[in-house]
């Protein structure tokens, strides 16, 4: 029977071969039901039409157009569907909702002796997840803010420094976006290592860091929409073989600079009744992410190992330092791409000043807790946050087994379903105030739709925020990145006026996962301030 079927399909191979495309082309678009969903007429016959989109670079633009044409749902994939509702953000990321990480995720991992790294963005073990959160949790609350703050300020003031010596001159061009992700990137070695990088201090990129981040990324956005492919290119048995018998195939200069920090660390700890204690712990002064680490497993030995605690430590600078920068570079465009709300917000920072309410530490910085009484300083970086959020693809999950109810509508189980932050915050009953919606359009930068609202439309809002994920997945790092943005934002425009070298050209966006800015090349000069001076060091002081 079947030598003689495989004659009759070596007779007649010219038509098989068509009749399989066709029912596997069919098979996709019925999955599971899902045809029902509108979208783009290639996306329900192959991840294909996914790839080639990311491939592109601006699938957010993609995404919110597809919204806007065919409503709360679209079919982005065979298997994939696309929410643009609030709604669902409860219904897919809320606590204890049996949705698993998609396959979009492990491309990501780092590989050490032949052996794939899951960090906690990149695993889709729920329990090792769960696991690992629960031992580096603490490192990360905002009561922890307080004794990262002084290492933010070291940055800071280098970063002011080194901008007066570099760019505050006549003619002097800065590619801002660049040049903020060095200050991130020391910050992240500051907070992590009690050591910067040295980007700001070499205005350089250090050991390639940066140009490797932005290669990695450029890989796995494309590549997670058809995650079968880095097993085919990155993780296939040939290449992690190698790797594990030498051959550095996946090099990392992030990675280097880690366990670099990591054994210096080590050689200082100390013993206690025969357990490790890291004298970072105790030591004064020496309160940063690593001590933390380490404190973690000497509580917890047998779970966090050293190979954990250098992929928690790695893992930082990988989501830190971009999307912070990011975050940063779009709420400095907006403000020179908008002179009446860079004018509104230089008023409020130069009252609060000449008033005494902020600038009044020793060091003239304007601290954390002073950041926080800036209500236009606040609406301002929302409005920011809301137009450019970092991450530029849904946040991608996948529905229990049994199927789960989105947004009234059932999911079949197994169905990959997420939501944009790009999408999510263009929601207009959201985020058009209620009293006067046509005043403030759901696309055009304006500050004051944080002000101009109730108490409980910006409670929704605020809870609409999408930039650092939601739920048990929310990006850990979330408080560190605000610290950064709420700190840096107010210091550098106190002390520089910032203008576009030419205001007639946008900036451009390449959305590698992360939706990066390019070519915002600004001018600086110094700003005088009433009642303060600057000190022979260069910082002002009152």
């Amino acid at each position: 029977m079947l030598e003689s079927i495989l004659v009759a399909a070596s007779h007649y191979w010219h038509l098989v071969f068509p009749i399989l495309a066709v029912a596997y082309l069919a098979s996709n678009y019925f999955n599971k039901g899902l045809h029902k969903y509108p979208g783009p007429a290639l996306a329900p016959l192959s991840d294909i039409w996914r790839f080639v989109d990311v491939w592109n670079r601006r699938p957010d633009v993609t995404h919110v157009k597809l919204h806007r044409q065919h409503g709360d749902v679209v079919r982005l994939g065979p298997n994939s569907l696309s929410f643009s509702d609030p709604a669902a953000i409860k219904s897919i990321y809320g606590l204890n909702k049996g949705f698993v990480k998609s396959g979009f995720y492990p491309p990501q991992q780092a590989v050490s002796q032949g052996k794939r790294l899951p960090s906690l963005f990149s695993t889709t073990d729920e329990s090792y997840h769960a696991n690992l959160r629960r031992s580096v949790n603490s490192a990360f609350s905002m009561s922890a803010m307080v004794q990262y703050e002084p290492l933010v300020n070291e940055v800071i003031e280098l970063f002011l420094q080194r901008t007066r010596e570099i760019y505050a001159a006549p003619g002097k061009v800065c590619d801002f976006a660049l040049w903020l992700q060095y200050f991130a990137f020391d910050v992240i070695g500051q907070i992590t290592y009690s050591k910067q990088h040295g980007f700001v201090d070499k205005n350089e990129d250090i050991d390639g860091m940066i140009a490797y981040l932005g290669r990695l990324f450029s890989y796995v956005a494309p590549i997670g929409q058809m995650p079968s492919l880095d097993l085919l290119f990155l993780k296939n048995p040939i290449v992690l073989a190698l790797d594990k018998a030498g051959f550095k195939l996946f090099a990392f200069p992030i990675a280097n600079f880690a366990k670099a920090r990591m054994n210096e660390r080590l050689s200082e700890m100390s013993y206690d009744q025969g357990e490790k204690v890291p004298s970072g712990a105790t030591t004064p002064g020496r309160g940063d992410l690593l001590s933390m680490f380490l404190k973690a497993q000497a509580q917890r030995p047998d779970f966090m190992t050293d190979q954990r605690v250098l992929t928690m430590a790695v893992s930082m600078a990988f989501a830190g330092s971009e999307t912070t920068a990011i975050s940063l570079a779009a709420v400095f465009y907006y403000l020179v791409k908008n002179p009446s709300c860079y004018k509104k917000l230089q008023t409020e920072l130069d009252n609060a000043i000449q008033s005494g309410k902020i600038g009044k530490a020793e060091n003239g910085l304007i601290t954390w807790t002073e950041s926080q009484t800036l209500p236009y300083l606040d609406a301002v970086i929302k409005e920011s946050f809301r137009l450019h959020p970092a991450a530029g693809l849904p946040l991608e999950r996948v529905t229990p087994p049994g199927g789960i109810t989105i947004c009234n509508q059932k999911i079949p189980g197994g169905t990959i379903v997420g939501c944009s932050a790009w999408v999510i915050h263009r929601h207009e009953p959201t985020f058009c105030p209620s009293n006067a919606p046509e005043k403030y359009p759901i696309d055009e930068y304006i500050p004051e739709r944080w002000l101009d609202v109730g108490a409980e439309q910006r409670k929704e809002m605020e809870a609409t925020m999408f930039q650092f994920g939601a739920g048990s997945r929310t990006c850990i790092g979330k408080n560190i990145s605000l610290l950064e943005v709420y700190k840096l934002v107010p210091n550098f425009l106190t002390r520089f006026e910032v203008e576009l070298d030419d205001p007639s050209k946008e900036w451009k966006l390449h959305n590698a996962w992360f939706v990066k800015q390019l070519d915002f090349n600004v001018k600086f000069s110094e700003r005088q301030q009433l009642g303060r001076e600057r000190s022979d060091s260069g910082k002002f002081v009152s």
